[in-house]
């Protein structure tokens, strides 16, 4: 049995972990929760409190201060907490300094999203080869289990493809990953999770094409569908994290994701880019100071925990999947239904960060009880999928499946570059 979990970062997903842990925390132990601001770490042990979350009463659930970037501060903490489970949701930037720091102490690691350098955006594929799976080899020598994009998507949505190759079909010809958003939090413009690195991934669209590496435009292929419960939206082919390990480790022809974002949402976000608030390369000031713009930007614009009160609507993210079972054709949609309200009235959240925080709690159940400690670097896909979505059907993220779905179609997308 592991015990005893440090959470890294205190944004709207840090949240939710906190949240969900101390209502687990007969299995998974104390909870530390370590950020750069310490006082964000303690408002979120408020909210906790406040929700009586905190199962069994005779663990502790505390904060401490930390530099992530500071490999040598994270070890001291990671000994000094105890902590055998730590789930960084901190900014994909802190990645590899987290994961240096489990390996050189021996802790359970996982993350929700891919590693980044701050002056390096949308690097060619596979994302993963170029910082993590570096590191499969020193995490297999030493036994360190580290689950990679342990979030929703990444996550749940890569443990229903391993779930579809096992149970559902013979072949797999596409997968085709929807995530739309169907609420309304009533504000002018504001992103669901942290605005840098959401816009981030709306530079270049890699997609994975008939077995190779595709690229296209941004916000250049759109699709409209009639999801279940939200209704017929608009969704955009978008490149993304689990990609790149779902086309090592998933065979199939095609492998897609798409975005929901409507249209006020996409003016908008045209004017800033075209306008240079999106860029991450600085600028001087006519008085030499040097600024980013955007984490100009990510100032400006609210706060993605912030959006949580008054929220409303629901969100639905699925996999539509085409192959064949006994030599017949076979369609099925996998998905999701959150709902932002909901999640507001159980854990002061919005839908967007529960359902990234929720399936990092499971998988770190799964570890303490061993199921998932696997002893070495795995993406999602690559472990058993079954317990982990029999545990969060049970967490408040249940799936469903229907067979013979409404018809997902999309137009034949032409090549700007291949790799």
């Amino acid at each position: 049995m592991r015990k005893n979990v440090l959470i890294i970062g205190a944004g709207g997903v840090a949240h939710v972990v906190a949240h969900k842990c101390a209502m687990y925390n007969d299995v998974l132990g104390d909870i530390c929760i370590a950020s750069r601001t310490r006082q964000k770490c303690d408002a979120i042990i408020e909210s906790v409190l406040r929700k009586n979350h905190l199962r069994d009463s005779s663990k502790k659930l505390y904060s401490r201060e930390v530099n992530a970037l500071d490999i040598s501060s994270l070890i001291h903490l990671i000994k000094d907490t105890e902590s055998e489970i730590v789930i960084n949701v901190g900014q994909a930037y802190v990645n590899m300094s987290v994961l240096e720091a489990c390996i050189e102490t021996g802790a359970v690691y996982m993350d929700t999203a891919i590693h980044e350098e701050p002056d390096k955006v949308c690097e060619n594929p596979p994302w993963y080869a170029n910082y993590e799976w570096k590191r499969k080899e020193r995490c297999r020598e030493k036994g360190i289990t580290a689950i990679l994009g342990i979030g929703f998507d990444p996550g749940v949505v890569n443990a229903w493809c391993a779930l579809a190759q096992k149970d559902y079909f013979d072949t797999i010809d596409t997968i085709d990953i929807l995530d739309v958003n169907a609420g309304s939090h009533g504000k002018y413009f504001a992103t669901n999770f942290d605005p840098e690195i959401n816009f981030r991934e709306f530079r270049k669209v890699w997609t994975w094409i008939n077995r190779k590496w595709v690229l296209q435009k941004v916000h250049s292929v759109r699709m409209d569908y009639d999801f279940p419960v939200v209704g017929r939206l608009p969704v955009y082919l978008n490149g993304h994290d689990e990609l790149h390990s779902l086309s090592k480790n998933i065979d199939a022809n095609s492998i897609r994701f798409w975005m929901g974002f409507g249209d006020h949402y996409l003016n908008v976000f045209s004017v800033l880019t075209n306008i240079g608030l999106t860029s991450e390369k600085p600028v001087k000031l006519d008085d030499g100071r040097e600024v980013v713009p955007l984490k100009v930007l990510k100032a400006l614009l609210p706060d993605p925990s912030s959006l949580a009160p008054g929220y409303t609507g629901k969100t639905c993210i699925g996999n539509f999947i085409r192959g064949t079972k006994g030599h017949e054709q076979r369609e099925i949609f996998i998905y999701n239904i959150c709902d932002h309200a909901e999640c507001y009235r159980e854990v002061e959240s919005q839908a967007i960060s529960y359902t990234a925080g929720v399936p990092p709690v499971a998988a770190a159940i799964l570890a303490a009880r061993g199921d998932w400690d696997v002893k070495h670097m795995v993406n999602v896909e690559e472990l058993d999928p079954t317990p982990f979505i029999e545990l969060l059907n049970t967490m408040g993220l249940p799936t469903e499946i229907i067979e013979t779905p409404a018809p997902f179609t999309p137009p034949v997308i032409e090549s700007l570059e291949s790799v």
